[in-house]
């Protein structure tokens, strides 16, 4: 069976209600994987595919996106099935038409929604990935700890393995060491978080509804979803204005935000190389003078 009609089979065995694909085209958007529609002219599905040995990481999408739409505060697109055939590894959602335009005050009252369902510890019950780097989880009551070791810490030691050393391993480790400093006053709540929420990661339907997609959840600070929505361009007005009057953010998210992002930027350095590495160096020396 080849890979079409073995991925048809499973959703239509998956939906109960059969399916024969008419085509299955590609669509513009993965940066990591292969996107596809797939319909029979009257449904549409969206299915992402890659090597077969990637599996786990559409394993652990679909667990993510579970666990927001569970929360009822957030529209995903729902998983419908996944597996490998054929040599590649595949996860079938379900297809939303998206646009770039939407209510971008009603995402940021779904976020702050989100963000204040009680979660009892940080963390994840399973490791996933950020874009396509290992993210390690792992539950840690505190949250300290867990942005040390398995966020920065995990960052630092890779960009050593890739040749970024000097001032940013330097920095870094000072940086971790005095971590306590930035939350003095501040005990960050428990929040389900998206993970990797930036601007090319949300969208809006027809009506204007916000969608979340691609996420890399975990248990977390809140700002750190707020902190990335600002790294690369940042989101409408609109949404900060109403995430903020559902719960304001502290004072001292102005200096924790580049704390946060450091980890994408570091990540980017990884996976990128570039002035990735010189900018990450320039938030840990900036962070560093924040506490000095």
């Amino acid at each position: 069976m080849n890979f079409v009609d073995a991925v048809a089979a499973a959703i239509a065995q998956t939906t109960g209600e059969a399916f024969a694909p008419r085509e299955m085209h590609s669509v513009s958007g993965g940066d990591i994987h292969a996107a596809h529609v797939l319909t029979d002219g009257a449904r549409r599905f969206f299915v992402k595919a890659n090597r077969a040995d990637r599996l786990p990481m559409f394993e652990a999408e679909a667990e993510a996106l579970d666990a927001l739409a569970a929360s009822g505060a957030v529209r995903v697109p729902h998983p419908v099935c996944l597996g490998a055939v054929a040599g590649q590894a595949y996860l079938a959602m379900e297809y939303l038409a998206l646009h770039g335009r939407g209510d971008a005050a009603a995402l940021g009252t779904a976020l702050a929604a989100l963000h204040r369902q009680p979660q009892a510890r940080f963390g994840w019950a399973r490791d996933n990935w950020i874009g396509s780097t290992p993210q390690p989880n792992g539950w840690q009551d505190d949250w300290i700890v867990f942005w040390r070791d398995a966020r920065l810490g995990v960052q630092f030691e890779l960009a050593a393995q890739n040749g970024h050393g000097g001032a940013l391993q330097r920095d870094g480790e000072i940086l971790r060491a005095q971590l306590a400093a930035f939350f003095d006053g501040y005990a960050p709540l428990p929040s389900l978080l998206h993970g990797d929420l930036w601007g090319g990661n949300h969208g809006y339907l027809p009506d204007g509804a916000p969608v979340l997609f691609d996420p890399a959840s975990y248990v977390g600070d809140r700002e750190c979803d707020l902190a990335m929505t600002e790294l690369f361009g940042g989101f409408a007005a609109d949404f900060y204005a109403a995430y903020r009057a559902a719960w304001p953010l502290d004072t001292g998210y102005a200096v924790r935000r580049t704390l946060y992002n450091l980890y994408h930027v570091l990540n980017h350095a990884n996976l990128f190389g570039g002035g990735y590495a010189a900018q990450a160096a320039r938030m840990t020396a900036q962070l560093l003078a924040e506490i000095r």
